[in-house]
């Protein structure tokens, strides 16, 4: 890695580090790249090589992680999706739904005493969402959830 591979890198993570912050505030990719000092097209060709998915994908994936605390701790489905920067409830609870497995007023509903027993730093760990390779048609996406959460790892 020469001297200018890290330099981009270190421009990267001050963007991601934006987004970890600035999450609930409106953010595009052009004020993303302006953290990074990069144009749109290379900040977002860049940050997927170096963290695996896009900018707005990493961006719903804060959102959609702080929902979920959100929503473990009682608040209202309506209130999450404001409160995380999301204008749009269908949007939301669609998206809630591709990265979750299930619509967040189910997931609301479900029994989180073992995420709340947990010490936070750990529930931070084992709730965060992650991304898998999503199957192509909806049938088999109902069949697999796509993030793990307060369990045992799945065998890969």
């Amino acid at each position: 890695m020469d001297s200018q591979d890290l330099a981009n890198l270190a421009h990267l993570r001050r963007a991601r580090d934006l987004i970890d912050r600035e999450y609930a505030r409106p953010l595009d990719v052009p004020t993303m790249a302006r953290h990074a000092l990069m144009s749109p097209a290379h900040f977002s060709r860049q940050f997927r090589a170096t963290y695996g998915e896009t900018p707005y994908q990493y961006l719903m994936s804060r959102r959609i992680e702080r929902a979920m605390a959100l929503l473990r701790a009682g608040m209202s489905v309506t209130d999450a999706c404001m409160a995380v920067g999301c204008t749009s409830l269908g949007s939301f609870s669609s998206r809630f739904t591709e990265i979750m497995g299930e619509s967040p007023s189910a997931y609301r509903s479900r029994d989180h005493q073992a995420v709340t027993a947990m010490p936070a730093c750990v529930a931070m760990v084992r709730t965060r969402p992650v991304r898998n390779a999503a199957p192509r048609n909806m049938a088999a996406r109902n069949d697999v959830s796509r993030i793990r959460e307060a369990g045992p790892k799945a065998a890969d």
